[in-house]
């Protein structure tokens, strides 16, 4: 709940209601998203120190809770100071909500990778946590925009991150108290915390996984950074903002289970590679849509939906097989490090797309809240539609020749049935 706000309504609120340009909210995302991507490793190394203390991993969860909620509260009720200044909270609260997050979020990966042995489950184990984290996602998505509508985008905003800080608080509180304590490991983690952060780079596997990750994680940012500009300028339906967001988090909602009996089947790698496809298939259509096609752009969500779930589920189950292999072959496990990498990237895709994709547009003509020229609105839709996708198949094409493909995962114990 607390990314994607960041993610999707930052660029527009910052925009509209505060009244910063788009060049330099990209540039500022793209500079905060840097420092926090360089961060995610450290933070890693950290969880996996105190992994044996008391509380385990949640002792990171419970100290970045109060600093998320206090930066949520800040980024979305910000001073009515002069653009320059303005520009300096934006960065501040940013700073705060990301090292936050990145606290919270690296420990909860780590352990959710520490509570099971076995393959299928771990999918299991990750559709679980990503299909909880979309209810999020749902709130996410309309309630800023109900919200908006009914008090104005400042005050609508004002009141939704408001209403996170109690919710934050009691759902880290049932999380901590009632999570299942991770399966006992022997720790090989080497103290020295320069080596520690980048020893998951000497696996291969870890390698080639994330080069897939990046090009597909790119894909599915630069729509995230872009739907709302898309939705209000060239589908002309701010109103429908909020449906089309929880249609397309609903339909990865509901497709995750389909996803983790498709795994099962057929492999992990081969049901991500389907879930590219769908996407590609469906979301490349974008591209033709024109003012006032609000039913195929609908359809679009939710088939595009679809993919997403495989994009949740699979990947970091294929992770937590890759640091198992590592295990077995008397390494050690790292869970820390590994998803603090993983975190980099994923942030350091996010902060590309803002950092590349406003900017440019900008460049190109386009300016949010004004009447637009067709070019504008041409070079709008190229971005937002044919540029993930093109990047989505450079994905599909080195996960079809990574050794995930050929045998799902890792050359683990197969199993039968879900």
């Amino acid at each position: 709940m607390a990314a994607l706000p960041i993610y999707v309504h930052v660029p527009k609120f910052y925009s509209d209601v505060v009244g910063l340009n788009l060049i330099a909210i990209g540039g500022l995302l793209l500079a905060a998203r840097v420092f926090d991507a360089i961060q995610d490793p450290l933070l890693g190394y950290w969880s996996d120190r105190y992994r044996d203390s008391r509380f385990g991993r949640m002792l990171w969860v419970i100290l970045g809770t109060p600093f998320l909620a206090l930066g949520m509260y800040g980024l979305f009720h910000p001073p009515q100071w002069d653009q320059s200044l303005m520009a300096w909270w934006l960065v501040a609260m940013l700073f705060l909500v990301y090292t936050a997050f990145s606290m919270l979020q690296i420990s909860y990966q780590a352990y959710g990778a520490e509570i099971s042995d076995h393959p299928v489950e771990r999918t299991r184990v990750t559709s679980w946590r990503e299909g909880l984290g979309l209810v999020g996602v749902f709130l996410a998505a309309a309630l800023p925009e109900i919200l908006s509508k009914q008090q104005g985008p400042r005050e609508g905003f004002a009141s939704f991150s408001t209403l996170f800080v109690p919710l934050l608080f009691l759902l880290v509180t049932v999380t901590v108290i009632f999570s299942p304590r991770a399966i006992a490991r022997t720790q090989a983690a080497t103290k020295d915390a320069l080596r520690a952060m980048w020893k998951p780079l000497k696996n291969p596997l870890f390698k080639q996984l994330l080069i897939i990750f990046v090009f597909n994680g790119i894909a599915a940012s630069i729509p995230a950074t872009l739907v709302l500009f898309f939705i209000d300028d060239v589908i002309n339906a701010p109103e429908l903002s909020a449906h089309f967001l929880i249609a397309y988090f609903a339909a990865g909602a509901f497709g995750m289970p389909l996803w983790v009996i498709l795994s099962a089947r057929i492999g992990k790698g081969r049901a991500w590679c389907v879930g590219m496809l769908v996407s590609i298939v469906a979301f490349v259509w974008t591209f033709t849509l024109t003012s006032g096609d609000t039913t195929p752009f609908m359809i679009i969500c939710i088939l595009s939906g679809l993919g997403l779930g495989a994009d949740l589920a699979l990947p970091p189950s294929i992770l937590a097989d890759v640091i198992d292999d590592d295990d077995k072959r008397g390494l050690g496990r790292n869970e820390g490090a590994y998803f603090g990498l993983w975190n980099l990237v994923t942030k350091m895709n996010l902060a590309l797309a803002a950092g590349i994709a406003l900017p440019s547009l900008a460049l190109l003509g386009y300016q949010p809240g004004i009447a637009q020229s067709s070019s504008a609105l041409l070079y709008l839709a190229g971005v937002y539609a044919l540029l993930p996708c093109v990047l989505k198949a450079f994905a599909a094409i080195a996960l079809i020749r990574s050794p995930f493909f050929s045998s799902g995962a890792l050359p683990l114990p197969t199993t039968k049935g879900v």
